[in-house]
Order: structure tokens, then C-alpha cells, then sequence
């Protein structure tokens, strides 16, 4: 290989750099270590923050008045309260259960609906994503959304948690850029061996965009965890909130969660680390399924970004 023809030169992590691009300097790979780490600590100083005082003991928090930075002791005493049944146990199975069902359902519908306008000879096929990228940059608004949900009554069910942001339409364009990049020969030859489209997508084209659905189920995965607002203003019931809107109460509100008042008035409990676990609880299965899914986001995201 010519390292002139190809305008490359060794010394890049892979043995090869571009012939514009100099050799980086010892005082500049210095400071981006330094800033890196800094912007790491930044990130995950108040995480450290939240879940060591969550791990405190009543008496450690009333020692240091307030956020505890160095752990004296460790005790799940609050975790146990938290999970042993009421409110906020409650509310993490209501969670649970939104954004399994929702992103199922979620992905289900957009990847159908993805692969449907990925298709040219689609009946349709340009009005329908005209009118699906409408809605990007207009919206109903918030009252004529609620009237919808009113008059179907979903108010006060968990559906109303689901289907009025069961799709984004970004998501949908992404997938849909993917599934255009699937190699027509393939999509030619199973059709010739008599395949529909139902049994191509599930059998061709979905096992070779295992990145981008892999992202794109995280990103449903998290709105649906996340999602606070469409509870607010369709549930009525305190028991039917999930764990997001009890952590607003807890946090925001300062009220206490029920069946947890007597423990933390007689000093058995600290309402600090009660709002500081909730936080962790709320955190913890993003944090644990991002690392699973992280790499998948350059080849998903993208890939589906560039092409089509």
C-alpha cells in the first residue's frame, strides 16, 4: 500500500494518518486527558453524591447535615422500607410494566411502519410520510390532545401512559433509513422464493438491523421510564402513579411517602436518603441497560442516519 496514493501515514492508533493531520503533542494529549477527567467527575461526582447518602445511616446524614460525600458505614435500611410494599414499590411495578408493554408495543408498530414506507412501489407511499413528517414540526397542542384521550376514555387507565406517545417519529425515519439499506438482491431472491413482506422482515431484514433496533428500543425504553407528564394530567388515582411521579412528590413536593411517616418522625429513617434512594431506583435500569446497548448507538444511529 502507498502511503502516498492513499494520503495516509503511520502513526494514528490504527498505524495509519492522514497526511494532513499532524502527530498530536504531548502537552496536547495531556490536556485532553485532563479535561476528559474532569468532565467525567463533573458527571459523576453527583451521582456518587446520591447514591452514598442513600447508603447512609441516619445518624451519618445528621452528622454531616445533609449530602454525604464520604461513606461512614453502609446500610440498605431505606431500600428495604422502599421495596417492602406501599407507595413507592408500587410505583416502580407500575413502571415496569408501562415500559415493557410500551416499548413492545411501540417497537412493533414503528417497525411495521418503517418497513411499510422503506418500500418505493408502497401504496401511498410518499403522502403517508409527508403527513407523518408534518407532525415533527406541528402539534395539536396539549387540550385537544387530552380531548382525544377523554373521549376514548382512557383518562385514569394505564393506556393513557402508552398510546398518546407510543410514537416518535423520529425513531421512525431512522428505522426506515435502515431498512432502505438492506441489499434489494436479498429482499429479490426471498421473494422469489415465494416469501410476503411480513416473513422478509422478520426473516431478512430485521436480523441485519440489530443495531438500530437494538437503539431505538433503548430510546422508548428510557422515554417510557422517564415519562412523568402524560400521568399527571390523565391519572386521578395516587395508586395508579408511577415511580417518576412519586419521585416528584418526594423530591420536589417534600411529602413522604405512605406507610413511611411513622419510621422516619421516630428517627428510624432519614428523609434525605429516602429521596436519594427513589433517585437511584429511578436511575438504576437505565444505567444498567445503557452499557449493553452502547455499542450499538455508532453503527445504529448512524448508519440509519446516513443513508436514504
Amino acid at each position: 500500500m502507498s502511503v502516498l496514493n492513499f494520503g495516509i501515514k503511520p502513526g494514528s492508533r490504527s498505524g495509519l494518518r492522514p497526511v494532513w493531520e499532524e502527530p498530536p503533542t504531548r502537552a496536547g494529549l495531556a490536556t485532553k486527558g485532563v479535561t476528559l477527567t474532569l468532565v467525567c467527575l463533573a458527571v459523576l461526582f453527583p451521582v456518587w453524591v446520591v447514591v452514598v447518602t442513600s447508603l447512609s445511616s441516619v445518624r451519618t446524614i445528621t452528622q454531616t447535615g445533609g449530602l454525604v460525600v464520604i461513606p461512614r458505614g453502609v446500610t440498605f435500611v431505606h431500600y428495604q422500607e422502599l421495596l417492602g410494599g406501599g407507595q413507592v414499590s408500587r410505583a416502580a411495578l407500575v413502571s415496569v410494566g408501562v415500559t415493557v408493554f410500551g416499548t413492545l408495543f411501540s417497537m412493533v408498530v414503528s417497525v411495521l411502519c418503517a418497513y411499510g414506507l422503506s418500500r418505493p412501489g408502497s401504496v401511498l407511499h410518499r403522502p403517508i410520510l409527508l403527513v407523518i413528517v408534518a407532525t415533527m414540526f406541528f402539534g395539536a397542542g396539549l387540550i385537544p390532545t387530552y380531548l382525544v384521550v377523554q373521549g376514548l376514555g382512557l383518562t385514569d387507565t394505564y393506556l393513557s401512559l402508552i398510546l398518546p406517545s407510543a410514537l416518535n417519529v423520529f425513531n421512525i425515519l431512522v428505522l426506515r433509513a435502515f431498512f432502505m439499506g438492506t441489499a434489494q438482491e436479498l429482499i429479490e431472491s426471498a421473494r422469489i422464493d415465494g416469501a410476503g413482506d411480513l416473513r422478509i422482515l422478520w426473516r431478512i431484514v430485521m436480523p441485519l438491523s440489530r443495531a438500530v433496533i437494538a437503539v431505538i428500543t433503548l430510546f422508548y425504553a428510557v422515554g417510557y421510564w422517564s415519562a412523568w407528564f402524560n400521568a399527571s394530567i390523565y391519572l386521578s388515582d395516587p395508586d395508579m402513579m408511577p415511580l417518576q411521579n412519586v419521585m416528584q412528590q418526594l423530591v420536589i413536593k417534600q411529602q413522604r411517602p405512605t406507610g413511611l411517616s411513622q419510621a422516619i418522625n421516630t428517627g428510624h429513617l432519614s428523609p434525605l436518603a429516602i429521596q436519594m434512594a427513589v433517585m437511584v431506583l429511578a436511575l438504576l435500569p437505565v444505567a444498567v441497560l445503557s452499557p449493553f446497548v452502547q455499542r450499538h448507538f455508532k453503527q445504529g444511529m448512524l448508519t440509519g442516519a446516513v443513508k436514504g
